[in-house]
């Protein structure tokens, strides 16, 4: 059946716009349609200006994870003029970026995901009056203090950084930055507050290096009710209510994942290159094709944007991309839908596939074999993705279980900093090159690609975690991960298609979402569902 030429009605919260249409047939979905309404350009912006333009402009790109741009634009430039990096630059790089991390993993939740179970298709449920008195927006006991809370760990972004968002303190041969020992001991501090006062107090009910014990999904259901305090915690709570009202059935995606890995070993890459990083990252890079596990390569990486509103269908590696944008209208006519393009990755023995990019992914990487000795190898998403799988609960777990980990990552990398030591080596800029920077946002693979000529931006790429996960169908016409995770949700109402919203929010897309639902066999417009409520 014919996709409609819908206008889209999009309520902007936070930045940009992600339309879902979906037909429904006997109440599920059945096929379905990412649509990204805005037009980004930062690639266009950035053609023909000085090298160092992208570390001002793509931390611009998103108003919640610019640290995380700033990251990769600046490992970007490392691999383009050769630098060397000392091993400080590397903590303090990882230490801002984490922070900024653990942040929004209770806005997230508290702010965007869990406003949506007091819905009331789920008023019959046992846990929902608990439910409603804790996550309410505003006035929800545990809302309050997760969303206000929240901002603690961005203070050490800023004792660092200077300010948060939209710092550029991460340059090419270090950060300009000299903490004192004052410094530290403020962020050790911050960090401990945090730690106490919303995981430990409300998201847990227990130690972190309790819950860090936790190796498989069987331990986990077991410490939920090892005692009152953990037994009440919003992550014991959440569990018990996800899988009562059946967020643990649907969601799945595409079953292939992929990670760049990030937070660099301060030891491995003191001389950062595209080829030394896959060793260098803390937190593996690596594909997972739903059988097995192959390196990440960036040399495989592809955008295909036969439906998205660019000149041509081509799929171009990033150093060679091309951003050309048409009027949809145009576009439209060549069954072109959105202006998200599709990045797919060549995967050995295989060809191109869509890929789920994110915190799953990340969990998933963890079964990887054989990592080296100071990479990320904590076995629970692993566990819990080979006996339960993908679905919004697990996704939703995935996130939250980061927190609590890169808690003590930050501890160790604070303690590590060596004072009197350099922050930052002057490196020398080349006229001529070409790098690669890539990390893992807290929404996923996040990755810069940057040709230099003359001493001037010949192309600059950026693919986000957003595009590979709403990216649209590719010229095989293969659907994306988000299309794919939609289709076969069930739909309890279809003038009120909550389900969409937690697959959505699931993925936690950097775009704000409405939901077009048309009935299969009418084409009628069920309903146009916006997706969360407030920000």
């Amino acid at each position: 059946m014919p996709v409609l030429e819908l206008k889209a009605e999009s309520l902007g919260r936070v930045e940009g716009e992600l339309d879902v249409s979906v037909k429904i047939d006997d109440g599920r979905v059945i096929d379905a349609w990412t649509e990204g309404t805005m037009f980004r350009g930062f690639e266009i912006i950035l053609r023909g200006k000085d090298p160092q333009a992208g570390l001002i402009m793509t931390p611009r790109i998103c108003g919640i994870c610019g640290g995380s741009h700033l990251t990769k634009a600046s490992y970007a430039l490392d691999t383009a003029w050769r630098t060397e990096l000392p091993p400080n630059a590397n903590l303090v790089r990882a230490i801002a970026q984490a922070s900024e991390t653990v942040q929004s993993i209770p806005r997230w939740f508290y702010a965007l995901f869990a406003i949506d179970l007091i819905n009331k298709k789920y008023a019959k449920s046992k846990y929902y009056a608990e439910a409603a008195k804790r996550w309410t927006p505003f006035v929800g006991t545990h809302y309050e203090p997760g969303v206000t809370l929240s901002n603690k760990p961005v203070e050490i972004y800023a004792i660092f950084g200077g300010q948060w968002p939209h710092s550029s303190f991460m340059i090419p041969g270090g950060v300009m930055c000299g903490p004192t020992l004052s410094d530290v001991t403020r962020a050790r501090s911050i960090l401990e507050y945090f730690k106490k006062e919303w995981i430990e107090k409300w998201w847990l009910g227990c130690s972190i290096e309790r819950y860090m014990q936790i190796k498989t999904w069987e331990e986990l259901l077991a410490w939920c009710d090892e005692n009152e305090s953990q037994h009440n915690s919003d992550l014991a709570f959440f569990i018990r209510y996800a899988r009562d009202v059946g967020l643990d059935s649907f969601g799945q995606g595409c079953g292939r994942y992929l990670t760049y890995g990030t937070y660099y070993h301060p030891d491995h890459f003191r001389f950062p290159s595209i080829e030394g990083r896959a060793k260098a990252v803390m937190s593996q890079s690596g594909i997972y094709d739903g059988k097995q596990f192959h390196e990440f390569d960036q040399a495989r990486v592809r955008e295909d944007h036969t439906h998205s509103f660019f000149k041509g269908g081509a799929q171009l590696h990033p150093f060679d991309g091309v951003t050309d944008p048409i009027d949809p209208e145009q576009g439209r006519k060549q069954g072109k839908y959105t202006w998200a393009k599709a990045p797919r990755y060549d995967i050995p023995g295989f060809g191109l596939a869509p890929m789920e990019v994110g915190t799953y992914a990340r969990g998933v990487m963890c079964g990887k074999p054989n990592p080296e000795k100071h990479q990320d190898s904590d076995p629970l998403m692993w566990d819990i993705h080979r006996k339960i799988g993908p679905s919004v609960m697990t996704r939703v777990l995935s996130r939250v279980h980061e927190g609590p980990k890169l808690i003590e990552r930050i501890r160790g990398w604070l303690d590590a900093i060596k004072l009197n030591d350099k922050f930052y080596i002057k490196p020398t800029e080349h006229r001529e090159g070409q790098g690669f920077g890539g990390t893992e946002a807290s929404r996923g693979a996040l990755g810069d690609w940057i040709k230099i000529k003359n001493g001037k931006i010949e192309n600059y790429q950026v693919i986000t975690p957003t595009a590979w996960n709403i990216g649209p169908r590719d010229g095989q016409s293969v659907k994306g991960p988000m299309e794919q995770a939609i289709v076969g949700a069930p739909i309890h109402d279809p003038n009120d298609p909550i389900e969409l919203g937690h697959v959505v929010r699931s993925f936690d897309s950097c775009l704000v979402c409405t939901v077009h639902a048309y009935d299969a066999r009418t084409d009628r417009e069920l309903a146009r569902f916006k997706v969360g409520g407030v920000c």
